[in-house]
Order: structure tokens, then C-alpha cells, then sequence
């Protein structure tokens, strides 16, 4: 199987869920929602290997706020790149 293009993908943190949404690296591609998972370490393991499973390099990025930085503690340490922005 052929693995999809780069692809980022934006996480919305929340206490309880996560949404993410994927946005194909090259210029016009696609972007769509991907869906919502428990906020838990494990279920957010899952779906990071779901997405890398089916996209070639994924960096994932998030909003700084009330989470810190444990999200992207665990994202780098399955390997992956991850952004953590702060709006303020």
C-alpha cells in the first residue's frame, strides 16, 4: 500500500475530546475532518498510528491553553513531529 501524501493535522483539545481535522501538505489539498477521540493517552495513541498508517509523515499541531504540553510530549515520543501554538 502506497501511503498518502504529508499531511498536517490540526488537533482542537479539549478536557474530556479531541477533533482533528487533516490538511494535504501540497498547495490546494484537501483538508477534512477526520473526527473526535477521547481525550485519554491511549485513545489519542490509537488515532496517531491510524493517521500515520495511512499518510507518509504526519506533523500534528495544536493550540497551547490549559493542556500544556503533555500532548506534545506524547506525539514526539511515538516519533512524530508536533507544533504547539500559542495564540497569546
Amino acid at each position: 500500500m502506497t501511503l498518502a501524501v504529508r499531511a498536517y493535522v490540526g488537533i482542537e483539545v479539549a478536557k474530556q475530546r479531541n477533533a482533528m481535522a487533516i490538511a494535504d501538505a501540497d498547495r490546494g489539498g484537501e483538508v477534512r475532518f477526520f473526527g473526535e477521540v477521547d481525550a485519554t493517552d491511549e485513545s489519542m495513541r490509537r488515532i496517531i498510528r491510524k493517521i500515520a498508517s495511512r499518510h507518509a509523515d504526519p506533523h500534528f499541531c495544536y493550540g497551547a491553553g490549559s493542556t500544556d504540553y503533555g500532548l506534545d510530549r506524547l506525539i514526539t515520543s511515538m516519533g512524530y513531529s508536533c507544533s504547539v501554538i500559542n495564540g497569546r
